[in-house]
This record gives C-alpha cells, sequence and structure tokens, in this order.
C-alpha cells in the first residue's frame, strides 16, 4: 500500500492483544491507540504494546486514525461501528458484525453517504489451508461439489472462559460466536447461500462456570439455543448440513467436509489460518494433501510447542485497506459479512418457526488470495 493508515482499536479486552501484536506484520497499518470504557484496560495495552491509551470518545475524535477495528461485545458492534462511521472512519468489526440484517443495512447506508469502508472478522479463510482447499475445489479435481457437512461442538465456552455470561444470552451462543468462521468459509469455497431450514434447542437452563476466576462456581441462565443443526442450500446447488453445539462432550465430526461429483475434501478448523488438508477420490482413498508456500500458512505462534499455529489476524483489514487504493471490493467487506449474519440468524429464527427460509441478501464469492497476492500484503 502506498499509504500508511492510523489504526485505533475500540475495546481492550482478550481478542485486542492479537491484533495489537499483529498489525505490525501488514503493510499500511499502524497502531495509534486503543480505547476502552475502562480506562485500566486500555492503559494495560497501551503500556504493553507501546500506543496510546484513550478514552472512546478521545478515540472517534482523533485525526491521526484512518479506521477504527471494533472489539467490544456483540450487543453493541452495531452502535459502536455506527459512531466510528458518524466520525468519518472507516470501520472494522470482529465478528458478528452486527446481529440483524437491518442493522447491517443501516451500516451499510451511512458508510455509503459517507464513502467509508466496513469489514469484518473472520478473516481466518484467507489462511494457506483455506485458499489452498479454495484452489482445488476451484481446480475442477473434485468434480462439483454438491453436498457437504460441518461441525463445531464442544462442552461450552464456562468451562475455559473467566467470564462467560455473554456467551449464552441473545447475541451469544455458538452460531452467532463460531458460526461465523464455518459459515463465512464456506461462502468462501462454495459462494452465498440460497435457502435453510433448522431445528434448535438447549441441554441446560443454567450453566455453571468451572474456568478459573472471580465467577467459578457461580450459575449462568442461558438466553439463547446452544444446540443447533441446520441444512444449507447454495445458490450453486450444493447443500451443506450444519451443527453447532456447547452441549457435546466428544464427538468424531471433521470440520468441514465437502463431497464432489468426482471426490471429497476435508477441510480444517476455519477458527485457524492453517490445518491439514486431506482429499479422496471416487475410489474412497484419503490422500494427505502436501501444503502449498503460502504465506498466511506458515506458522509464526507457539513454536515452541508441539502443534505451532498460524496467525493472521488484520489480513482481512490489510486487504480492506487495500482495496480503498485499489478500487475493489474488499474479501472481508460488509456484504460477505452481512449475508453471514442472515445465515447465521436465519438458523435461529428456522429453529423457532420450523420455517424453510429464502435468504434476502446475498454477495459475490470473496475473490481468492493466492501466495503472491497474500505476500503483497506482509511487510518485508
Amino acid at each position: 500500500m502506498a499509504k500508511t493508515y492510523g489504526v485505533g482499536i475500540m475495546g481492550a479486552g482478550n481478542i485486542s492483544a492479537a491484533y495489537l501484536r499483529l498489525a505490525p506484520l501488514f503493510k499500511g497499518l499502524e497502531v495509534r491507540a486503543v480505547a476502552d470504557i475502562v480506562p485500566a484496560a486500555a492503559q494495560k495495552r497501551s503500556e504493553e504494546f507501546g500506543v496510546a491509551a484513550q478514552t472512546p470518545d478521545e478515540l472517534l475524535k482523533n485525526s491521526e486514525i484512518d479506521v477504527i477495528v471494533n472489539l467490544t461485545i456483540p450487543a453493541t458492534h452495531y452502535k459502536v461501528s455506527s459512531d466510528i462511521i458518524s466520525a468519518g472512519k472507516h470501520a472494522y468489526s470482529e465478528k458478528p458484525f452486527v446481529l440483524s440484517v437491518e442493522e447491517g443495512l443501516a451500516l451499510k447506508k451511512a458508510a455509503d453517504e459517507r464513502g467509508l469502508k466496513v469489514g469484518s472478522a473472520p478473516d481466518t479463510f484467507l489462511g494457506g489451508a483455506h485458499q489452498q482447499a479454495r484452489d482445488i475445489i476451484d481446480s475442477g479435481k473434485l468434480g462439483t461439489i454438491m453436498s457437504g457437512t460441518t461441525h463445531v461442538m464442544s462442552r461450552g465456552m464456562e468451562h475455559w472462559h473467566p467470564n462467560p455470561d455473554f456467551f449464552f444470552q441473545p447475541g451469544g451462543g455458538p452460531i452467532l460466536d463460531l458460526g461465523p468462521y464455518y459459515i463465512t468459509d464456506l461462502v468462501h469455497l462454495l459462494g452465498p447461500v440460497k435457502r435453510l431450514s433448522a431445528f434448535t434447542n438447549m441441554a441446560r437452563a443454567e450453566r455453571e462456570v468451572t474456568a478459573e476466576g472471580p465467577y467459578k462456581g457461580t450459575m449462568i441462565k442461558v438466553g439463547t439455543p446452544t444446540t443447533i443443526h441446520g441444512v444449507l442450500e447454495f445458490h450453486n446447488g450444493a447443500i451443506v448440513t450444519i451443527g453447532a453445539s456447547w452441549d457435546v462432550a466428544a464427538h468424531g465430526h471433521h470440520n468441514i467436509e465437502l463431497y464432489g461429483t468426482d471426490g471429497s475434501i476435508f477441510v480444517p478448523d476455519p477458527n485457524f489460518f492453517g490445518g491439514d488438508l486431506v482429499t479422496a477420490g471416487l475410489d474412497g482413498t484419503r490422500t494427505p494433501v502436501t501444503p502449498w508456500s503460502h504465506p498466511f500458512g506458515k506458522a509464526n505462534q507457539d513454536l515452541d510447542k508441539a502443534t505451532p499455529r498460524a496467525n493472521y489476524r488484520c489480513a482481512g483489514l490489510a486487504d480492506m485497506m487495500q482495496s480503498i487504493e485499489r478500487g475493489q471490493t474488499a474479501r472481508c467487506g460488509l456484504d460477505v459479512a452481512l449475508h453471514v449474519v442472515e445465515v447465521m440468524t436465519g438458523l435461529l429464527k428456522a429453529g423457532e418457526t420450523g420455517q424453510v427460509l429464502t435468504l434476502q441478501t446475498t454477495c459475490e464469492r470473496p475473490r481468492a488470495l493466492g501466495p503472491e497476492e497474500a505476500q503483497a500484503l506482509l511487510r518485508a
């Protein structure tokens, strides 16, 4: 990028450390300030990463900031992003960037009127493993993808998160918290969704916090479904079953499996940039895929552990800012994020009503990000 963009971080919680640590990897991004409604939280990040600590109002008024990354809780994403746009700055949000189609359309209108960009995580589908899966699918090696399954299941957030209450309230739950990774990757691999249906329930009305911290031993009232089983019909004709649950002690499902007329592909966890790919031909023989040389698949985290990971959060932000200069559609842009929000909220609505829902939104399939284009986003 020709320009260096001043980046502000709104929200100094757990995820802010990853953005502050990884933003310097990318051309054209310079984090200049972090803000939080709790001044001590912003000050802590300021001292850790050498950026200014500000109040939210100060950050919005900061003339050195071009784009603000919204890392507040999901329930406030719409309000905070609206404030960012009103302040004349581009907005990039953690997922989900809004909790309804109506909120997303309002943000789009406000941003378009001011000539501003809105983008949203997840950007993990830009990782080396997922881009290689895209390359394999686009090559035609697997024929036409006609069906698949995707599963994200565990015991729940209260076993590891020190303050998990908001995960179990409207705006949380497994489909809105973790679903963005899976559904965004499916849209990246297959294109937009046409119709859907689902069934939902919850195993417990209350859950005990067992993670270490001040809330250990307290009970949380559950206000949103914790098990969702749905079916997605894509515009390209593929039908994919989706299961998302925090009521599962153990299971044997792969993260994403896609079945083509000439073979299958097993895609790794879309919550991460890397992972192992496996394909199978019509004879059923599974073959591990040799990883290609993609910069966003190279391990750069936990290098001292048995399973180091690739982590390139901010790739979507860097791509969005580059898209401004090039007049392109951002890969993690508003239209993709809004479509994913409608899929997720549609699954919850279908679970309540028993209806088969036709989606009102659509989007372009995000452009593939090959190794050379990915490298061009990184500093030398």
